[in-house]
């Protein structure tokens, strides 16, 4: 459910007009503009706090910028909140800067301190206020059942592969090859074609003149086609949710057809069940 979902919602369960008012003026263009705005500055604050040097100047500017930046995070999330009421946990996206938030706001002493470092999550807030970042992540979440198949197959053949190169290569190579976990790191290694001939498959045709035979068809397999795969899937969910129009639910004329196309299944289904045979 998106946020003109929302809004939909909230206005067909009789709220009052200042809650509906302040919801559309939440949701405008210029507001949005401006959070992206703020998610932009927040990011640059977080990047120049990792500098030691930077924060041994300006220590005290960049934490008041950054706090300010938070106080606007929270101000928008709460006015969300007043406006939407129980609807406002109905959008996944909303949960998402929720708890991205909510982490910003624990105590970084003691036992949270780790969760200082997790600030930077803020910047994720762009996929949710961009409409061109959430589809890119709608699309990966629906291509996820059709990646399943595509892990499962290269999750056999690196298994296959790995317990293959360890008995071929671990009494030579133990290092890279000595047990099936360093094989299976190795071959990953290969699969990312990151140092992958000099640095490993030629000092081991060095000894196995052979080894070619095995490596080349991995490569081929693993990086060329299984990856392929994965970016097929991903390009094609793309496509399809492109020229799938987006059915509002909430609207009043899309609910009457739905329901009329309730009645009528309701009413084919009685009559076969009473047609004598």
């Amino acid at each position: 459910m998106g946020e003109n979902d929302l809004k939909n919602l909230i206005s067909q369960t009789g709220v009052s007009a200042a809650r509906m008012r302040l919801a559309h003026w939440v949701e405008s263009p210029a507001v949005q503009y401006f959070v992206i705005a703020v998610i932009l500055l927040n990011a640059v604050i977080l990047g120049l706090e990792t500098s030691t040097e930077i924060m041994a100047r300006w220590a005290t500017p960049l934490i008041i910028a950054d706090k300010l930046c938070l106080c606007v995070f929270v101000v928008e999330l709460s006015i969300k909140l007043f406006c939407y009421r129980l609807y406002f946990w109905r959008t996944g996206w909303n949960i998402f800067d929720f708890v991205v938030v909510a982490i910003a706001l624990t105590p970084g002493a003691g036992v949270w301190a780790v969760l200082r470092s997790l600030r930077v999550l803020r910047v994720l807030r762009l996929l949710t206020v961009v409409p061109s970042l959430r589809k890119v992540v709608a699309a990966f979440i629906h291509a996820i059942p059709g990646l399943s198949g595509v892990m499962a197959v290269m999750a056999i053949f690196f298994y296959t592969a790995g317990v293959l190169a360890t008995r071929l290569f671990g009494s030579a190579f133990g290092d890279w090859f000595g047990t099936l976990g360093r094989s299976l790191y190795s071959l990953f290694q290969i699969m990312t074609l990151e140092s992958w001939s000099m640095g490993i498959v030629r000092p081991v045709m060095e000894v196995y003149p052979w080894a070619w035979a095995f490596f080349v068809p991995f490569i081929i397999v693993a990086t060329f086609t299984i990856l392929n795969l994965f970016i097929g899937i991903i390009v094609s969910t793309m496509q399809e949710l492109a020229l799938t129009p987006e059915v509002d639910h909430t609207d009043p004329e899309v609910r009457a057809l739905l329901e009329r196309i309730d009645n009528d299944l309701r009413t084919l289904k009685n009559q076969l069940e009473n047609t004598p045979r």
